[in-house]
């Protein structure tokens, strides 16, 4: 606060202690620079978030605080977006376009929680809302913020850099604050032993604590990968991903139309494509011909039905897609929530179940280990100090160790200096290029690139990535290559991009193509 009060524009990492009121602590910033004469941004993931930090603003500093987001409309955003610019609104509360809020005399820019994938906009020139809150903070001399209970590599690179502080608590603190975090031992093992635990994924000690909670009159909060019934299938002898026949769509369960399967988790009939809609009713594998089906990820709504067996008269609640819940009454209750929807339970949940942690951890995608603890770690918050939260899940995996310790700067410091090992951002800058093999050639033709590029691929574009060019369009196959540079030639691969892109504009070529610098989606 003090370095704030003077003006001197600090740099600085927050680790936020479990279960702290971060919306106050965010607000209190925000008007230590209001009372100085200057004006601050706070940015967050999204819109349940910015009410409630918007509520502490106002609170503390009453209409001198607007809030900006995709959801007020055209017209009370302009007016909002005016009051910014006239400077009678001396704070901004938004999610990540808020970075770029006309704030007069800026003294402070913060982001809550900045590995979350929102702030990424999906739109041309795909700007990050941290990397220019960055820039701005440079420029501008205005302190800057990064708080979150995790910590991402991209943050950890500026601190290790110098050009922010760490601002974290004392170890003991840090112990006094967290919950209880185990690990229960050969999973595996008890879940084959146990008929009950295996039928709601959670072994015997894990079932004994939520039962617990659940006799003192305290919430438990369990935390699922996907929603639906059986959101994704494989074949049972081969574990290969069933696909539909059509379309290639992967094959699902989406509710509990079909809800017939054995201990093993084998689905039985009639699954549906999640791409085409097509009811495959004599599935064959291509792989090995086997027509036995198992669940590879079971979702929110098949958990929440076999938690209400496992605990019987105890009111199940769901969080997650289009029914996310914000806030629940305290009391006994179980809370299946999907990952980022988990409500708040006043007073703290008194258990907390991580399951299926695999499906996080085994994603194909360069954040997976720090997304998973971000999500884990988020969860954990909701649980009282004196609580518990059991991870299902590998503990000998370094990601699951970081959760145990509650160490996110350490994870995030072997994150990135794994990443520097292998060549990937932040330790490097990497321009991802998507097209056909056409376009890509086009543009590597008109580029005048750096002597020390790197160029890899082409490879498939990976899955998930959205393809760069209409619905309406269907090339025959899109690809993607990686341009890798040092960071110190970042700013050189970024205008022979620029000046390539220029060049195929002035030709009129219709060719699908995009170009991504540091994207969040590498593959």
């Amino acid at each position: 606060m003090t370095a704030l009060e003077q003006g001197k524009g600090p740099r600085a990492a927050w680790q936020a202690l479990p279960g702290e009121d971060w919306p106050r602590r965010l607000a209190e910033l925000a008007a230590a620079v209001v009372a100085r004469g200057r004006s601050a941004i706070l940015m967050v993931p999204d819109q349940r978030d910015l009410d409630r930090v918007l509520a502490e603003c106002t609170r503390l500093m009453g209409d001198s605080a607007v809030g900006l987001s995709a959801g007020l409309g055209p017209a009370a955003r302009y007016r909002r977006w005016l009051a910014v610019l006239r400077g009678t609104a001396q704070v901004v509360v938004g999610t990540r376009s808020a970075v770029f809020a006309p704030a007069k005399n800026l003294g402070l820019i913060a982001i809550w929680d900045d590995g979350d994938d929102t702030y990424a906009e999906p739109r041309s020139p795909y700007p990050h809302a941290r990397e220019v809150a960055m820039l701005r903070s440079h420029e501008t001399g205005a302190a800057f913020v990064a708080g979150g209970f995790a910590r991402t590599a991209e943050i950890q690179a500026v601190v290790e850099s110098g050009w922010a502080h760490d601002l974290v608590a004392d170890r003991m603190v840090v112990r006094d604050a967290a919950p209880r975090i185990s690990v229960p031992g050969d999973t595996d093992i008890a879940l084959e032993r146990d008929p009950v635990a295996r039928a709601v994924r959670i072994p015997g000690v894990a079932y004994a604590a939520a039962r617990s909670a659940l006799k003192e009159g305290a919430g438990v909060l369990v935390q699922v990968p996907r929603r639906g019934y059986v959101p994704s299938l494989a074949c049972a002898k081969c574990r290969t991903p069933a696909r539909c026949r059509h379309c290639n769509g992967p094959l699902a369960l989406p509710d509990g139309r079909a809800r017939h399967s054995d201990s093993q988790g084998d689905a039985a009939h009639s699954p549906n494509c999640r791409w085409c809609g097509i009811t495959e009713a004599a599935f064959r594998c291509a792989s090995c011909g086997s027509r036995a089906l198992r669940a590879v990820v079971i979702g929110a709504q098949r958990t929440a039905e076999e938690l209400g067996r496992a605990f019987p008269g105890v009111p199940i609640r769901g969080s997650g897609g289009g029914a996310m819940l914000d806030t629940v009454e305290p009391g006994p209750q179980v809370v299946v929530a999907t990952v980022g929807a988990e409500p708040v339970l006043p007073g703290g949940y008194g258990v907390a179940l991580l399951l299926d942690s695999w499906a996080l951890l085994g994603r194909a995608d360069l954040r997976a280990s720090e997304d998973a603890l971000r999500r884990w770690m988020t969860a954990a918050t909701l649980v009282r100090s004196r609580g518990q939260v059991i991870v299902m899940a590998d503990p000998g995996i370094p990601t699951v160790q970081a959760l145990v310790r509650w160490d996110p700067v350490g994870h995030a410091r072997v994150e990135l200096a794994s990443r520097a090992e292998v060549g990937f951002p932040p330790a490097v800058r990497m321009a991802a290029v998507d097209g056909t093999a056409e376009s890509i050639n086009e543009l590597l033709t008109a580029t005048d690139l750096p002597a020390d590029v790197d160029v890899l691929g082409p490879v498939p574009l990976p899955d998930g990535a959205r393809k760069p060019f209409s619905s309406g369009d269907s090339p025959a196959e899109v690809e993607r290559i990686l341009l890798r540079v040092d960071r110190k030639s970042g700013a050189a691969l970024a205008r022979a991009l620029t000046a390539a892109q220029a060049i195929r504009s002035t030709h009129r070529s219709d060719a699908p193509l995009r170009v991504q610098i540091d994207p969040v989606d590498i593959g």
